[in-house]
């Protein structure tokens, strides 16, 4: 509704200040020309803001002007209660603070916006690990959270893959992002943004150093590519696989969303109700042991050395299951 849109435009640039167009259409999901309309009508409302030029320009409300327009409607009530993820906010320390801030909210709450709010609490929870696996250990996550909120640089000590398996880093804390179920800090080291799994922070030393922030930076952003990086190294090749039509259905039970979805794209029936598709995997090895999971209602076509891998393995196998147990 075009009543609430134009709230919206207003909480927007109390909060932000100054605001483009492009910004505030972006964020509304409407078009620009949408905005310019809107920005009109509040001017004629009486709203005191003003346009600056150029490309450092937006729009801002004029000094001193404040609007109480700041109601919860029902649906934004209920999404604040959606929101809180009391595991991750426990870990970051922020657990006791979390609850106070709930229960602040609450009883600034209407009766029947309370009432709402208490119903989401009692059928909804929202719990971010994976299955079948414990958490990471992360002994220097509220270290590494409070070094994020005060820009303040760190010294690890770090547990990585590769060789040396051990680095000393000095790092400038960008950002902390949970992807399922594991902690992950977003740092700048020199002149390059890392990313470093908390659980393998051996070792970590608040220096005190204050640092100043990249220009610009965009937390999510910056994830959104690392992710789309990451599969792009990881995938390297793909396989040719015939598959029952019932494995397709619960490929997503086995394999990862990427190779699913390559499946399902490229999925070509063929006699008996099987099909053929082809999927990104990784290394030969990884690709086996991913493969294997599928049982006899999958079977690797190509690449030869894949396919031969496979057969090495379950032929071995075969011999290992064939005599009986070893004593």
């Amino acid at each position: 509704m075009r009543a609430d849109r134009l709230v919206s435009i207003l909480l927007m640039l109390q909060t932000r200040g100054r605001v483009t167009a492009r910004e505030l259409a972006d964020a509304l999901e409407v078009s620009v020309r949408t905005i310019y309309r809107d920005v009109e009508a509040l001017g004629a409302a009486g709203v005191p803001l003003y346009g600056e030029p150029g490309h450092d320009g937006g729009y801002r409300l004029l000094d001193g002007f404040r609007t109480r327009l700041n109601g919860l409607t029902e649906t934004e009530a209920e999404s604040l209660f959606l929101t809180g993820l009391p595991g991750p906010a426990a870990e970051l320390g922020l657990g006791a603070i979390v609850t106070a801030a709930q229960l602040k909210l609450m009883s600034a709450l209407p009766d029947e916006l309370r009432d709402r709010a208490e119903r989401v609490n009692e059928r909804f929870h929202l719990d971010a690990p994976g299955w079948y696996r414990d958490p990471d250990p992360t002994p220097h996550l509220a270290a590494v959270a409070d070094a994020v909120w005060n820009d303040r640089s760190v010294r690890v000590r770090y547990l990585r893959w590769e060789h040396p398996r051990e680095v000393m880093r000095d790092v400038d804390p960008l950002g902390l992002v949970l992807k399922g179920g594991h902690w992950y800090m977003v740092g700048r080291t020199g002149d390059r943004v890392r990313t470093y799994r908390v659980s393998r922070l051996q070792d970590l030393e608040v220096t005190g150093a204050r640092f100043d922030r990249p220009p610009g930076f965009d937390l999510a952003g910056y994830w959104d590519d690392t992710i789309a990086g990451f599969d792009e190294r990881r995938l390297r090749t793909s396989a040719h696989l015939r598959l029952s039509a019932d494995l397709l259905d619960h490929l997503h039970e086995y394999l990862d969303a990427s190779a699913v979805r390559a499946a399902r794209e490229s999925a070509c029936p063929v006699e008996d109700g099987w099909v053929e598709v082809t999927v990104p995997v990784e290394s030969p090895d990884r690709a086996v042991l991913d493969l294997l999971r599928l049982g006899t209602d999958a079977e690797v076509l190509g690449p030869p050395e894949l396919r031969a891998r496979m057969a090495e393995i379950v032929t071995a196998l075969a011999a290992r299951y064939s005599d009986g147990p070893a004593k």
